[in-house]
């Protein structure tokens, strides 16, 4: 018999209240923890905390391990043979090495502040707390994987982590990501792609006063491919370009050899970053300045998490659950930022994203987390693996 036939709603309510204090302690233990992209030893460090924390509940804990990113860490538990959840989200941060001891876990009335708080050591620490409280009940409704990336703030750019995602997500029934939370209770079940590129012209020096005809000007060139960039942007179709940075030259008086640019690309389909990369590479082709030469390289690719019907469905029957339990109204939302829910889509499983804890300014030093939110979340993940 199923933990959902055995604990009531308001026996899990009381158990997740009284079990706050060991979850702010594992809270602060992340954040505390180095695990930017500068520091895999950082992020596979959080992936030993983890494997601590799940194989005494009974997990098989396995690692996709990479020479230079955060290794992934697999949790099962269950018969892995039937239809099973998906609990994901990531391990590591944006923040350089020394600023855990700079900008430390703290607890200022209902605002928690420190690297990572938000995005998203609060969404991995409501999910280990959970599946810990249902299991030691018995659960066994479904068999459960966890998937943890440790270069999700990267796009895994260095591993293979989108394609061995791809290969753990197989046979899932549905996908919950404890990825950051917003403030207003939006549910994600659509968000855009993003990609990176970087664009290097080489063009000929020459002094500006001198010998100006001598030279092919590497910032006139790209100034010229920048425009052919920015007209890509496609509004209806959900894909927008944007030059974001922009260098070239040295001096005022002489005319510059050399000039480069990263782009970023949206898109809401893949046939729109299809369509852009094609003509990206059209653009890297094309010659405005005779004598230049233009080089383009992808430096990250985040798919899409595209908006599946059944996301739609799972959503309303979560909705549904959220009010019976009294938890606050949620709506579903579509947003710009990417996360690895897109690997989940992509394998069709409908999946709910944004179920981590609740704040503002993820990425910067300004980020803070609701500290109500973090058992309000963890009631609404437990509500639904019980009642879904």
């Amino acid at each position: 018999m199923g933990i959902y036939k055995m604990m009531d709603k308001e026996t899990v309510v009381n158990a997740i209240n009284e079990m706050e204090p060991a979850m702010l302690q594992t809270w602060q233990k992340l954040v505390d923890r180095d695990c930017g992209p500068d520091d895999k030893a950082g992020v596979d460090a959080v992936g030993r905390d983890v494997q601590h924390f799940l194989e005494p509940l009974g997990f098989h804990v396995r690692f996709h391990t990479y020479e230079k990113a955060g290794n992934m860490l697999v949790a099962e538990y269950g018969d892995m043979t039937r239809p099973f959840i998906i609990l994901t989200g990531h391990m590591d941060t944006v923040f350089a090495k020394g600023t855990a001891a700079e900008r430390s876990f703290q607890i200022t009335g209902d605002k928690v502040t420190g690297p990572g708080v938000l995005d998203m050591k609060g969404g991995l620490t409501i999910l280990l707390h959970v599946v810990k409280l249902l299991i030691s009940q018995g659960y066994d409704r479904y068999p459960i994987k966890i998937i943890l990336a440790g270069d999700e703030e990267t796009g895994h750019r260095n591993s293979n982590g989108g394609k061995d995602y791809m290969e753990e997500a197989k046979g899932a029934l549905m996908g919950f990501n404890l990825e950051t939370g917003f403030p207003d209770n939006g549910i994600v079940i659509e968000r855009k792609g993003v990609a990176q590129y970087q664009f290097d012209v080489d063009g000929i020096g020459a002094h500006a006063g001198n010998n100006p005809k001598d030279g092919r000007s590497a910032v006139i060139e790209l100034c010229h491919k920048a425009l052919d960039m920015e007209s890509l942007t496609d509004y209806e179709e959900g894909t927008t370009v944007n030059v974001g940075v922009f260098s070239g030259g040295t001096v005022a008086n002489a005319i510059p050899e050399y000039a480069s640019c990263r782009v970023d690309v949206r898109y809401s389909r893949e046939e729109g970053i299809e369509r852009v990369e094609k003509a990206f590479r059209e653009i890297a082709a094309k010659t405005y300045v005779q004598g230049t030469k233009t080089h383009v390289q992808c430096l990250v690719k985040v798919s899409s998490m595209e908006r599946l019907p059944a996301s739609e469905t799972l959503f309303h029957r979560a909705e549904k659950i959220a009010k019976e339990w009294n938890l606050p109204d949620m709506k579903a939302i579509a947003v710009g930022g990417g996360s690895d829910s897109a690997y989940l889509t992509r394998a069709g499983i409908p999946t709910l994203c944004a179920l981590g804890v609740k704040g503002e300014f993820n990425h910067t030093v300004r980020e803070w987390a609701d500290k109500k939110s973090l058992t309000e979340r963890a009631k609404l993940l437990a509500a639904l693996l019980l009642q879904l």
